[in-house]
């Protein structure tokens, strides 16, 4: 059993807060959120009851993607405030018992980066070039890119300079991966990691975790892609993605969090195989892992069973916790992907994205049914053992912004091809929050006029007319509202804790059995409790369902009028 109250492990079974700062809030009229504004709103997430806030990407950045194309490692983009104002924010969230995690972003650079500007003014085979990872191309005039790979945006995964050569970018070609295997590289990022511990964070999450380590030395290499698939190996054999060495460079930087009391935490975004997921949460690597089920899975009970049953294997197999999440910056919000038609997992990402691209019209969502199982599901997931994340608006029962005019359109994966085969990407989750009702400040986004009395500007993403229903002011005061929900789960939820991070099954979990076509596997039960008999059941069926002898402690909505629990509902209990 570990102690998860033992303060350097405070990340074990933490609520962790996912901050989009460009869309979280605005405090200077630009349009763009800005650090200023995360500092401005620490009661509110204090008293929201988080442990921890993750502040997605602030440094400079032209924002082909979304700042995840870094000009600079070590320092704050201009748009969105300075050094001094991320040490304020570290100190007002300290102040209040938050921890700050940073995104660190070593896959790539941005190709403004000084030192991809070096390597572009270098020569062929120059240690300004070795930083990152150029090559010749093929054909009798090198003018064929070295692999048929594709980027994960779409288009060639390679663009050639002036003199010839190419260089490989697993996203846009304003990102050129970083070369692991020069020793420059490492170092410079472990004065990077030092430098935010130094101002203030208490750890990472580390974007794409699994694809710094690469092996371009083969001739095998157009029988890859460079993303993850279903059907990637297992093994560590892919050339760029989950291998073996990646780990390598992982213990480096474990012996850097070591250097501080507590040690630094550290979270893998690394999309790999769930027999994998443990190498990257082990306690002399990164430490903890997402796990990326919950926000893949329709409301169907096997199959969030399923993930539940692997999320707990692999943390137990690694001697971490495991981590929950529903939504995040990269997917369909889950208040939308619950009101869709619900259909088998595996056609899940493209039913979310078809709805996105055609603006809503080709499905029907029903938005009611849609927070009616995301309440159920809050309930469900804040009870299980490990850490819990949180993205910004989910408390408020946000749900996806669908119809974005193509004009308005930011995310790279929006532009990627023709827009009658293009999605419109993953703005849909990043529009700015609704803070109020009033509209004129894009919902409280924006102050009234900025600092020299003209206007401020709109929001960077357009919000729509029924964001008013969902502004933070209206729920704060509506005690049935999604985000005192959210208040009262978390409050328990620390009441409840145990150190033991074992999770049993009631006799009231079951599987219908029932197939349905279109559907999957319908109806049924999850029913789990903790060590010291702090319960949680969800009903997926159409009939209710008796609950066990214990004390309701909360609901996600209304029992029956006898008592028992109804379809898409979950209650917590303490077992008597």
């Amino acid at each position: 059993m570990t102690n998860v109250t033992d303060p350097a492990l405070w990340w074990k079974q933490a609520a962790v807060y996912q901050v989009y700062p460009r869309s979280f809030k605005d405090t200077t009229g630009s349009g763009l959120g800005d650090l200023a504004g995360v500092t401005e709103k620490i009661g509110y997430l204090s008293q929201l009851g988080i442990d921890a806030i993750w502040l997605s990407p602030f440094y400079p950045s032209q924002l082909a993607d979304g700042g995840y194309d870094v000009d600079d490692y070590r320092n704050v983009d201009p748009k969105l405030g300075t050094m001094d104002d991320f040490d304020a924010l570290a100190k007002a969230a300290h102040a209040h018992g938050i921890k700050v995690v940073v995104d660190i972003v070593p896959n790539h650079s941005s190709n403004l980066h000084p030192w991809f500007q070096e390597a572009l003014a270098a020569a062929p085979g120059s240690p300004e070039r070795d930083r990152y990872i150029f090559r010749d191309g093929k054909g009798p005039n090198g003018d064929q890119p070295p692999t048929n790979w594709e980027n994960h945006f779409g288009g060639p995964a390679w663009t050639r300079v002036p003199d010839g050569q190419w260089y490989l970018h697993m996203f846009t070609k304003e990102q050129p991966d970083w070369n692991w295997n020069n020793r420059e590289v490492r170092d410079d990022f472990l004065t990077t990691l030092r430098f935010w511990l130094d101002h203030g964070a208490d750890g990472f999450r580390v974007d794409v975790a699994h694809g710094l380590a690469k092996d371009l030395d083969r001739d095998d290499l157009d029988n890859y892609v460079v993303w993850c698939t279903s059907d990637q190996p297992d093994d560590g054999s892919h050339p760029v993605i989950d291998r073996d060495e990646v780990h390598e460079i992982y213990h480096e930087w474990r012996r850097v969090f070591n250097e501080y009391n507590p040690p630094a935490f550290a979270v893998a975004e690394a999309w790999v195989q769930p027999n994998r997921q443990y190498l990257y949460a082990s306690p002399d690597d990164l430490g903890q892992i997402f796990n990326f089920e919950f926000a893949k899975k329709d409301w169907i009970r096997d199959a969030f069973h399923e993930a539940i049953e692997e999320g707990i294997a692999s943390a137990e197999r690694s001697g971490s916790s495991a981590t929950w999440v529903m939504s995040n910056h990269d997917v369909v919000r889950h208040a939308t992907r619950y009101g869709l038609p619900q259909v088998p997992t595996s056609e899940y990402h493209q039913l979310a994205k078809d709805w996105v691209l055609r603006d809503g019209t080709t499905y029907p969502l029903d938005r009611e049914l849609g927070t009616k199982r995301a309440r159920a599901a809050i309930l469900m997931e804040m009870a299980l053992p490990g850490s819990v994340y949180v993205y910004q608006g989910e408390e408020l029962g946000l749900f996806e912004v669908a119809d974005i005019p193509w004009d308005r359109v930011e995310d790279p994966s929006g532009h990627r091809t023709s827009q009658a085969a293009s999605t419109k990407g993953r703005d849909g989750c990043r529009v700015p929050l609704p803070w109020t009702t009033d509209p004129s400040d894009s919902f409280g986004f924006t102050p009234a006029s900025k600092a020299d009395g003209t206007p401020s500007q709109e929001a960077h993403l357009p919000q729509p007319a029924w964001f008013k229903d969902f502004a933070a002011d209206i729920e704060d005061s509506d005690p049935e509202s999604m985000l005192n929900l959210y208040r009262r789960a978390l409050a328990l939820r620390h009441e409840l804790q145990t150190d033991d991070l074992s999770l049993t099954w009631l006799p009231e979990d079951r599987s219908s059995g029932k197939p349905d076509g279109a559907n999957g596997f319908t109806g049924g039960t999850i029913a789990y409790k903790r060590a010291n008999g702090w319960a949680s059941i969800t009903n997926f069926g159409a009939d209710p369902v008796d609950l066990p002898a214990g004390e309701v402690l909360l609901t996600s909505g209304p029992l029956t009028d006898d008592g028992k629990l109804p379809q898409d509902t979950s209650v917590w209990i303490q077992l008597a």
